[in-house]
């Protein structure tokens, strides 16, 4: 049998003012945001817990949220989960920074390194206390359109097949597989030879004692180990979009299997993995093909449809907003996606796709998804004023002072001038 006819009549389980298919960090802060604006929501996640990379990608990091001269950028939920992550396990947050924005310019940059577990059990907290409906083990699978209008959202869980409606769907999956399948014009990446994990060896348990430190028991092994500028990729290694069943397996065997190898040389009575990582450690698979795409060149600009301000958390100083036409397309009215499917282009989708620009692109996009529903429009087409005032009623920067960029505008990025770059993934 070369091909099969599936026809199936499926009757809407629910219907919801606002779906939000994925429960990264992105995700969390659009359903939250969507809830406590008074409209129905449904988080969707396939793993059971939530933060994505952030958790079961033991990608655990609040890189900086200043701009190097001890100006923080970045606030909204981000800074709320950064002092969240910090009550119940350790933190890496600096003296400097410990009780807010420094009262004196500092270089040292204010980031978090958290428990991934910890954190994850706090935005189940976060979720619930919003008032969210939550489903675990579930996959938002192929979305339910009437011409360019998504009326909701398939999905396979334990229970088989079901439909949710919604009036709007925001896209927090990390790999715009719902706007793909939605016929949503996308941008496919490349992921490079990385694959870290944690574990633990008598050394470090010895330090971790010394201490009282237990961050310190910890430490990472890597199978690829890549860095975000593709140094010393090997050249008989693919980089990986991530898009298929075949090249997510072709990664993780290629890595697991290198991490085996390197097991192999140590003394095995000494160490232990403590956590693999649940899911693919992608960074840029798919992003939506937006109103508008983030650029380089667009560092220091000002946006009139700024929904945030971001910061590069590599390099001091360099200052973006981000345009609400970058989570959006007029052409389909009722979707919105967020986080590390944003639209940017080369060193602008980096700059979008780690966690505090996740988080705060989570509650623009939800926020633009509830005025759109007051207002009887389209999420591209809120009135960006009364979008603006709800984000930074939310605490989230639109739009950098002036007296944060500095005289020198040069962009310098791994040694090379942005322009050497633009356009290319880094």
């Amino acid at each position: 049998m070369n091909e099969v006819t599936i026809c199936k009549k499926i009757s809407m389980k629910k219907q919801y003012d606002v779906i939000v298919c994925g429960g990264g960090v992105a995700g969390v802060a659009a359903a939250v945001t969507a809830a406590k604006e008074g409209f129905s929501t449904l988080l969707l996640e396939k793993s059971n817990i939530l933060g994505g990379l952030g958790t079961l990608g033991l990608i655990n990091l609040f890189v900086p949220m200043c701009n190097g001269q001890g100006k923080q950028i970045i606030f909204g939920l981000c800074e709320k989960w950064v002092r969240l992550s910090a009550k119940l396990g350790y933190d890496t947050i600096p003296d400097e920074w410990k009780n807010g924005e420094p009262k004196e310019p500092t270089t040292k940059r204010y980031v978090q390194r958290y428990s991934p577990h910890i954190f994850a059990l706090q935005l189940l907290q976060e979720v619930q206390e919003a008032g969210v409906e939550l489903l675990y083990d579930c996959i938002a699978c192929d979305p339910v359109m009437e011409d360019n209008i998504c009326r909701g959202v398939l999905t396979e869980s334990k229970g088989g097949t079901a439909y949710y409606g919604c009036r709007m769907l925001i896209d927090t999956t990390g790999d715009c597989d719902v706007l793909r399948r939605a016929g949503v014009p996308t941008v496919a990446g490349e992921n490079f030879f990385t694959y870290a994990a944690k574990m633990i060896t008598l050394e470090t348990c010895q330090k971790a004692i010394d201490t009282g430190d237990i961050r310190q028991a910890f430490k990472n092994i890597n199978g690829g180990n890549i860095n975000l500028w593709g140094d010393n990729q090997p050249d008989d290694v693919p980089k990986w979009s991530g898009l298929t069943v075949e090249e997510v397996t072709d990664y993780l065997v290629t890595n697991q299997r290198l991490m085996l190898s390197k097991l192999r040389e140590e003394d095995r009575m000494t160490r232990e993995i403590t956590h693999l990582p649940m899911m693919p450690q992608f960074r840029t698979t798919c992003r939506i093909k937006g109103d508008y795409s983030l650029k380089i060149a667009d560092v220091y600009r000002h946006f009139d449809d700024s929904v945030a301000a971001i910061n590069d958390f590599e390099h001091r100083n360099h200052l973006w907003e981000v345009p609400l036409r970058c989570l959006t397309r007029r052409d389909y009215p009722n979707l919105l996606t967020a986080g590390r499917s944003a639209d940017g282009t080369g060193y602008a989708w980096d700059v979008l796709r780690v966690i505090p620009p996740a988080i705060i692109t989570g509650q623009a996009a939800a926020h633009a998804a509830c005025l759109a529903l007051r207002e009887n429009t389209a999420a591209a087409a809120v009135p960006i004023r009364k979008l603006q005032d709800k984000l930074e009623a939310d605490n989230v920067m639109v739009h950098f002072p002036d007296s944060y960029i500095p005289e020198d505008r040069t962009i310098i990025l791994h040694g090379k001038n942005a322009a050497e770059i633009e356009g290319g993934h880094m």
